[in-house]
């Protein structure tokens, strides 16, 4: 769970909030080679992650973990939306 001062991320909303600064590793994926990228998320698309290694992580492929204080596992496909959208 990460606290800031008028939120809280946890399992329960993390969908709906935004990821950009959030760790994330690969745990889960249809192509082999991304499982375990991980890294901080820098930027976001609909349908990507953009980790400040430069990698680019396809959504709808992999299944992730956040780490925030608890460790958080969330399928791609549940986000896969443009974060200002998945974030009203």
């Amino acid at each position: 769970m990460i606290n800031g001062k008028n939120y809280e991320i946890n399992k329960e909303n993390i969908l709906y909030h935004e990821l950009i600064g959030l760790n994330v590793k690969v745990v889960e994926s249809s192509d082999p080679k991304k499982i375990g990228i991980n890294g901080k998320i820098i930027d976001e698309t609909k349908n990507t992650f953009i980790l400040e290694n430069k990698k680019i992580i396809p959504k709808k492929e992999c299944i992730f973990e956040f780490d925030l204080n608890e460790k958080i596992i969330v399928d791609g496909k549940m986000i896969l939306k443009k974060p200002e959208n998945r974030i009203k």
